[in-house]
């Protein structure tokens, strides 16, 4: 597995300090339980980031750690439709209980090739919904232009876990040391598109 370069624990580094940054500075205006969903999304990205600034690219052979992982995407797209798509939060949350219950009993109960697809596609719906609806409320003018930026994170998160989905399946798009190369920086493009695109609500 690659070593980590000084190069990829700074951009890591990077990517905690925003997250930390969002967490300190939070979302006015909202309902607890958004804010309560959106901080635990970047409080898991912080974690995460520092964990794989300890531990390397071999904390990502953790079980523990691609479950804690899965807090991500699942919190952020939790809090856009607790906030946006208001009449779905229940539902949507009951949803993503059972996906992440589902990814941790899998992580060690079934086949690495079923673990990885019950992941993929979790991931995959908080992903699109992360990606598509920032994007689609800019573009109706709900809300301003500059949170569709939220919608690019989401697409750069999207990718990232794309890449490390088929990586443990065994199909890699790319070689894995390529991959490992990209995440560091694909981990900071993604926060920052989120810390700015927040900031424009």
């Amino acid at each position: 597995m690659k070593k980590i370069s000084v190069l990829d624990r700074i951009l890591l580094l990077a990517t905690g300090l925003l997250a930390a940054y969002q967490v300190a500075a939070g979302i006015d205006g909202m309902e607890p339980l958004t804010i309560w969903f959106y901080t635990i999304s970047f409080g898991t990205l912080l974690v995460a980031g520092l964990l794989l600034i300890i531990l390397g690219f071999e904390g990502l052979e953790s079980q523990a750690v691609i479950i804690v992982s899965a807090l991500i995407p699942l919190s952020l797209s939790l809090g856009l439709v607790s906030e946006h798509l208001v009449g779905y939060t229940i539902p949507y949350l009951i949803f993503c209980g059972v996906g992440f219950i589902a990814i941790a009993i899998t992580r060690f109960s079934v086949t690495s090739k079923i673990a990885t697809i019950i992941l993929a596609v979790v991931h995959g719906i908080a992903g699109l919904i992360i990606f598509l609806l920032p994007i689609s409320l800019s573009i109706q003018g709900a809300m301003p232009a500059g949170f569709a930026l939220v919608g690019l994170g989401g697409a750069v998160i999207g990718l990232g876990g794309l890449l490390l989905a088929f990586l443990k399946a065994g199909k890699p798009i790319l070689s894995q040391k390529t991959i490992l190369s990209l995440l560091p920086g694909l981990l900071f493009l993604m926060t920052a598109a989120f810390v700015y695109g927040f900031s424009f609500r």
